[in-house]
This record gives structure tokens, C-alpha cells and sequence, in this order.
């Protein structure tokens, strides 16, 4: 037995390189990756491609290593070529976009180390340094010192919490999930539908509230709906509002909101996964007024901190509400149950296994500072109300309503032709194009395109190369010059 235990562990140690093969894994993966951020600036936004990355199938696993210049070449044409570039500064589509090196560089030592933190026991400083991160995001909703939360890897997760938690504070049994409401609004992220899902209430009654014209829900309408529930026998739940929608930017009345909640017993949770962190600016801060009297707030910082995909957060106002919701412990965790000085992210939502992702926030924030982060939103939300100035000036552009944060909605009203047609003919336009990638949306039955700038390479020259396009596009698909 003991040749063969030698025998295996010859061929094993392949898994651990020497320090120089490690060293020249590192030189071309760092190379690689140089040259993707040098040649950023003149790569296309979107590219079709006919094969859709089927090339990656061309390297099948087999017993056989493989040559790392050979992977890479793959990896390249395969997968970073085609498709979207969320790293790309002319991304202006959907809503997270970017990657921080510093996030990368942070992944990279998270990765090599291999810290565990999911319980405080087994990896102390990274544990702080996770609930460092949880409680500068707490300060900043404005939530006191009992306030506790996790780093989840988005905002599905992190919802689906803040409801599982506000369903287990409610102590309501699973024979009256029927007479539960849950109120929110057409233009809730569909994630918190799945969520509801999750969390076992899909026979809830789920009230979508009337919207005024900016697309924030009606709170007169709201408080009627509760009534006329009560009255009915039902059990108002929660409450879900917006601050950002993914669509328009639109910022639920969260203070009047927060007063009916507070009226009715309702738990109160806010997905502020897209805007939350505009409350780093004074305008986030006037139009999140009364975010600090939710319940729970979902934030992401793969949005408006421009961390990588996989970095969301919940914020719950009264931690052990949290606690008493998510904590378990099993017989072989009973070495970590002595260490209790700081909160386990275990015992605050359901992954016990987890990457180490309070690196990939904390890193950048110490290297840079705060104020880079919020110059930066602060610019995007002026970008956004310059395009919004500068598209109006395209003779037969209708728009949406006025953006409160760095999303829009706008649309070519075509003398003759339909316009959901034409714009659905100008949205493909673009995306042959590839230079730049504008997305799309319905509001009210209608076809829009879509501007969302919350790219940290997103800039003045973007936004102008933006209009540009569109001008370019418009004239393409009517024969008409644009002004």
C-alpha cells in the first residue's frame, strides 16, 4: 500500500507548481491581462459572432495537461472576444460594468491564500475585515451599531434574505403563506419575484402598487391597499420598495413609506441594489431620504463601488432579527463556537462555504480612499443628465421621464413607420455596430432604448461618441441627418 500511496502522490504533485513554474504562469496571465486593459479603449463595446464561443469545446478535459499559451489563446478568441464587454467604458447597457484591477489583484491573493471566512474561528482578520466592509455600508444607510449583514454574491441572494428574514420575524406558519401580501411595484427587479419563490410564499398575494409618473410607487395608493387587506383578513407582510430600479432609476417616496410600515408592523425592505451607493453624494442622500427606517436594504457593490461580478450585500437594521433567521451550527463546528468576539458570516445567511469577497471591497477602498469613489458617481450622474440634454436636440426624440439617477429611457418617433418597430431596428443596428451597447426596455406597453452609465471608465467621450452613434444610426435607418 505504501508504493502505491508513493506512486499517487508522484502524479499529484503535479498540483502544486515549483516557484518558477508559478512564477511563469503568473508573467503571461499578468501579460494577458495587461494587454486586455491597454487595448480596452479601442476593443468594440459588443461583438457577434457566429460561433458563440464554441471553441472553448475544442479543448475538452482528458488525462492530459494541456499548454498554458494554448489555453489562453481560447480564452481570448473564445471568451473575451465575443459577446458583451462589461469591462468596456462604452458598455452604457445594463447596470454593473467595470472591475477594479485593485478587486482583481485582491481575488488573486483571496485565492491564493485560501482564507476561509465563514466563521470567525477559523480566519479572524478575515472576518473584520468583511465586517468592516458590512459596517461602512451600514454607516452610510445611516443603521445604528446593533446593525449586521453579509456579503452575498449579488443582489438575488441578498434580497432573498432580507425577505427569508422578514418572513421568520413575522413568525408565520406555513398554513397562512396564502393570506400573506407582499407589497411592491411593476418596476421591482424581477429577482425579488424569485425570490418570493424561494422563500416558500408563492402563494402569497403579491400587490403591485400604482405608480405616478415619475414610476415611484403611489404611497396613498399603498395605504389603501393595506386596508383594504386588513380588512379582508389577510396579513400585510412586507413591504418591497426601490431605491434605482433597474429600468428607470426610479426611487420609491422610501420616508412615507417607511411611515406606513412603521403604522402597520410591516417589515420594510429596500432594494437599493443598483443606487445605494449614491448616498456617497449629497443628490443620493436627498432623493434615499428615510432609507435609514428600512428594515433591511439590499446594496451591491459590484454596481456603484465597481467591484467585480459577485459582490452584493444585506444590511439589516436590527442584527440579531438576522441571527435569529439565518444561524445554525452542526457537531463539527463546535471548535468555532469559543470564538464569538465578532459575527460569522456564516451565522448571517445561508452559505457556510464562501469566497473570501470582503477583500475585493476592502483593498480598493484602502488604496484609494472614498472620495475617488464618490467623484466618480457623482460624474456619472451629471453624464447621464448631459445625454439626456443632448439627445433631446435629435429632431423626433421622445424621452422618459427625468432621470433621478444614471439611467434613461428614450426613444426615435418616426414620422411614418412604427416606432416599437424602428427602435427595435435601431437597438440591432447598434449591436452589429459593436462600437458601443445601448440595451432596451418596455415602459408602458412601449419599445425604448436604454442608457445606463455606472461604468467607472465611463466618461465625457463615451457619452459624446454615444450621441454620435445614434445620430449616425438614425440617419442610417431613415435617411434623414440629424442635427
Amino acid at each position: 500500500m505504501e508504493s502505491q500511496i508513493k506512486a499517487l502522490e508522484k502524479q499529484a504533485r503535479a498540483l502544486e507548481p515549483s516557484t518558477g513554474d508559478r512564477a511563469s504562469l503568473l508573467k503571461k496571465a499578468q501579460q494577458y491581462g495587461n494587454n486586455f486593459l491597454d487595448e480596452l479603449p479601442q476593443k468594440p463595446a459588443y461583438v457577434t459572432s457566429e460561433r458563440m464561443g464554441k471553441g472553448v469545446y475544442d479543448l475538452p478535459f482528458n488525462d492530459g495537461p494541456k499548454d498554458f499559451d494554448e489555453i489562453l489563446q481560447v480564452l481570448e478568441s473564445e471568451v473575451d472576444r465575443p459577446g458583451l464587454n462589461p469591462a468596456s467604458g462604452k458598455h452604457a447597457g445594463y447596470i454593473p460594468g467595470g472591475g477594479l484591477y485593485p478587486s482583481a489583484v485582491a481575488d488573486y491573493l483571496a485565492a491564493v491564500t485560501n482564507r476561509y471566512t465563514g466563521v470567525f474561528f477559523s480566519s479572524p482578520g478575515a472576518v473584520r475585515i468583511e465586517n468592516m466592509c458590512i459596517r461602512w455600508m451600514c454607516d452610510l444607510v445611516g443603521y445604528p451599531e446593533k446593525a449586521a449583514g453579509n456579503l452575498t454574491s449579488g443582489g438575488s441572494i441578498a434580497n432573498l434574505i432580507g425577505l427569508v428574514t422578514a418572513r421568520d420575524h413575522a413568525d408565520i406558519k406555513a398554513r397562512d403563506f396564502h393570506k400573506a401580501v407582499i407589497y411592491t411595484t411593476h418596476q421591482v427587479h424581477h429577482c425579488v419575484i424569485k425570490a418570493i419563490k424561494f422563500a416558500g410564499l408563492q402563494e402569497a398575494q403579491i400587490r403591485e402598487i400604482p405608480m405616478d409618473r415619475g414610476y415611484r410607487m403611489k404611497a396613498e395608493e399603498l395605504k389603501k391597499q393595506i386596508h383594504s387587506d386588513k380588512s379582508a383578513g389577510l396579513i400585510p407582510l412586507v413591504i418591497f420598495a426601490s431605491a434605482g430600479t433597474t429600468d428607470l432609476g426610479a426611487v420609491d417616496p422610501l420616508d412615507r413609506i417607511a411611515d406606513l410600515a412603521k403604522e402597520h408592523k410591516l417589515w420594510f425592505h429596500v432594494d437599493a441594489a443598483y443606487g445605494g451607493f449614491f448616498l456617497l453624494t449629497d443628490h443620493g442622500k436627498q432623493i434615499m431620504e428615510g432609507i435609514d427606517r428600512a428594515d433591511s436594504v439590499t446594496i451591491d457593490p459590484h454596481k456603484g463601488l465597481f467591484l467585480p461580478y459577485g459582490t452584493g450585500a444585506v444590511l439589516v437594521k436590527d442584527g440579531q432579527r438576522l441571527y435569529e433567521s439565518q444561524h445554525m451550527t452542526a457537531n463539527y463546528l463546535q471548535d468555532a463556537l469559543k470564538a464569538t468576539e465578532e459575527a460569522s458570516p456564516a451565522d448571517l445567511s445561508p452559505e457556510l462555504s464562501k469566497h473570501f469577497r470582503g477583500l475585493r471591497m476592502w483593498l480598493p477602498l484602502q488604496l484609494f480612499g472614498v472620495q475617488p469613489f464618490r467623484a466618480a458617481l457623482e460624474e456619472k450622474l451629471l453624464l447621464t443628465r448631459y445625454f439626456f440634454q443632448k439627445i433631446q436636440q435629435i429632431d423626433r426624440i421622445e424621452v422618459g421621464p427625468k432621470p433621478k439617477l444614471s439611467v434613461m429611457a428614450f426613444r426615435y418617433v418616426p414620422e411614418n413607420d412604427d416606432p416599437d418597430i424602428f427602435n427595435k431596428k435601431l437597438v440591432d443596428e447598434i449591436h452589429r455596430d459593436g462600437r458601443i451597447f445601448l440595451s432596451s426596455t418596455n415602459i408602458d406597453g412601449a419599445f425604448y432604448l436604454r442608457l445606463a452609465v455606472l461604468n467607472f471608465r465611463t466618461h465625457l467621450e463615451e457619452i459624446d461618441l454615444i450621441l454620435s452613434i445614434l445620430r449616425e444610426k438614425i440617419h442610417k435607418l431613415t435617411g434623414v441627418a440629424s442635427n
